[in-house]
């Protein structure tokens, strides 16, 4: 059977593409169809290829709806974090030029003062938001035809904005039929041994504006599994989708991993998980003993892998990760991996530096931000600033970020080989580690903490984490002081917005 969203509803419309989260199916028949719609009601709007849409929307059908419409159509579209607020969210409106702006009325509020501040007028909605016309407008009264000159559009993937304001990363339109499955989307899944028309059923637990996320929702759609969606995640409420709709993959942060191995036995125990066959992890430093206890709880599924939006990337399995722990893994087919150090030079196995990626011939610009694309190259190779060795069998090992390595007393640092052992703490909820100023050793280690529910900060608390961590850290790497936060600032997908912490500290 042929791939595609438009071809495998022709063939087969009532084939279950989403499982929106309040449970409802919806076929591909149906999911086409309001694509072709949105499409249409895009096009009598005056969008012409090039042009970019701005969705802020939650975890549904209406989203994988107006995404495909934009795919087919020859348009960018750009899915934002509805945790932003209004001036972030009209800052993308702007600097991605959009023509549309389609919203949910959960985050009513955002909408209308990014919609103001940005000046569009092409509002969209779904509910009721004020000045917005109901997204069931868009398209209406035009049929649910295909729209003509169809031609493939492409997500425009903003960066999280951890260090500074996000950046547009905009790739050329390949001017393909949006109706071929490009290779590439068979190929990443390939490396995940996911084939298409093969019973997968993909659930998706995290908001899909995060790029890995979408990616996956969108290809398990084009190359017909079933997508299961979450709004909320919860440790419970997964595992009971995983038994319900015979779960085979999903995509997940070391968060998730900890929350479900906080629950109690008897909850773990009460869920068939044997569908199961492929769960697959990035996106942020997982712990060793975390690792290693889903390892023991779900057997080999859990793979995980180190990529960048920007392109190019490594995975490694469970059963390697067994033989080679904390390792992020080898480079993808066609990828390429290299250490280098300041000059650029690359160096020898073993020897920490910067991490440099690449893949195949492709390249990318910062939209609007040639100085940063600039930064971010050496040669062909770029970085995303993360410093880690490879070993002498190539397998990757990441250290940490270079914005966050702390140097003190001209000893190198790394805040997360501190973070992942700190967190092993049941009284630990969350952890971050970063350096701040000090006079004589030019930074020393913060340590500021989530505790765990039913825990109060003390500083009989910071003794016993203290002492905690004096078990399995050499003296230098121990935190100087502890302080405590009712909750950190990480996004849904796992990414610590390390740099507003240390803010606070550096400022005063």
């Amino acid at each position: 059977m042929d791939l595609g969203l438009w071809t495998i509803a022709a063939a087969e419309p009532d084939r279950v593409a989403l499982v929106d989260p309040d449970g409802r199916e919806v076929g591909y028949g149906e999911l086409a169809a309001k694509a072709n719609r949105y499409a249409l009601g895009l096009r009598e709007l005056g969008l012409e290829v090039g042009d970019a849409i701005v969705l802020l929307l939650p975890n549904g059908d209406e989203l994988l709806a107006a995404y495909f419409a934009a795919i087919q159509t020859g348009l960018y579209v750009v899915v934002v974090n509805w945790h932003l607020v209004g001036p972030e969210v009209a800052y993308i409106l702007t600097d991605s030029g959009a023509k549309a702006f389609l919203a949910h009325e959960r985050f009513a509020d955002v909408a209308v003062a990014a919609a103001d501040e940005a000046g569009l007028t092409a509002r969209f909605a779904v509910g009721d938001v004020p000045g917005f016309r109901r997204l069931e407008e868009l398209g209406a009264g035009l049929g649910d035809g295909r729209p003509l000159a169809r031609t493939a559009g492409s997500p425009m993937l903003y960066t999280s904005g951890t260090t500074g304001r996000p950046k547009g990363v905009r790739r050329p339109l390949t001017g393909a039929d949006p109706d071929e499955v490009p290779a590439a989307s068979t190929w990443f899944f390939g490396i995940f041994g996911l084939a298409p028309f093969d019973g997968h059923v993909h659930l998706c637990g995290s908001p899909l504006y995060h790029t890995a996320v979408l990616n996956f929702v969108a290809i398990s759609v084009q190359l017909g599994h079933t997508a299961v969606l979450m709004d909320r995640w919860d440790a419970a409420e997964m595992l009971r989708l995983i038994e319900r709709h015979r779960v085979t993959h999903s995509h997940m942060v070391p968060t998730q991993f900890r929350r479900l191995l906080a629950l109690p036995d008897d909850v773990r125990a009460e869920f068939d998980l044997s569908s199961l066959r492929v769960m697959i992890h990035g996106a942020a430093p997982c712990p060793l003993e975390v690792k290693r206890r889903m390892l023991d709880w779900w057997g080999p599924v859990v793979t995980e892998y180190y990529a960048a939006t920007e392109g190019g990337g490594t995975v490694i399995t469970g059963e390697d990760w067994l033989r080679k722990p904390g390792s992020v893994g080898l480079p993808w087919p066609g990828s390429t991996v290299r250490v280098l150090d300041p000059s650029g030079a690359e160096v020898p196995p073993g020897s920490v530096g910067t991490v440099y990626l690449k893949m195949g011939d492709s390249s990318f610009e910062y939209h609007r931000d040639s100085a940063k694309t600039a930064r971010s190259r050496v040669g062909s190779l770029f970085t995303l600033g993360d410093i880690g060795h490879l070993d002498p069998d190539g397998y990757l090992y990441l250290h940490d970020r270079a914005a966050d390595l702390i140097i003190s007393g001209g000893v190198n640092i790394y805040p997360a080989e501190i973070e992942g052992e700190l967190v092993m703490h049941p009284k630990i909820a969350d952890v971050a580690v970063f350096g701040v100023p000090h006079e004589d050793w030019g930074e020393e280690i913060k340590a500021v903490v989530q505790p765990a529910p039913g825990v109060s900060p003390s500083a009989a608390l910071t003794s016993e984490l203290l002492a905690f961590a004096a078990t399995r850290l050499a003296r230098f790497k121990l935190p100087r002081s502890v302080d405590y936060l009712e909750e950190l600032p990480r996004d849904p997908n796992g990414k610590l917005y390390k740099r507003r912490l240390r803010e606070r500290y550096v400022e005063s």
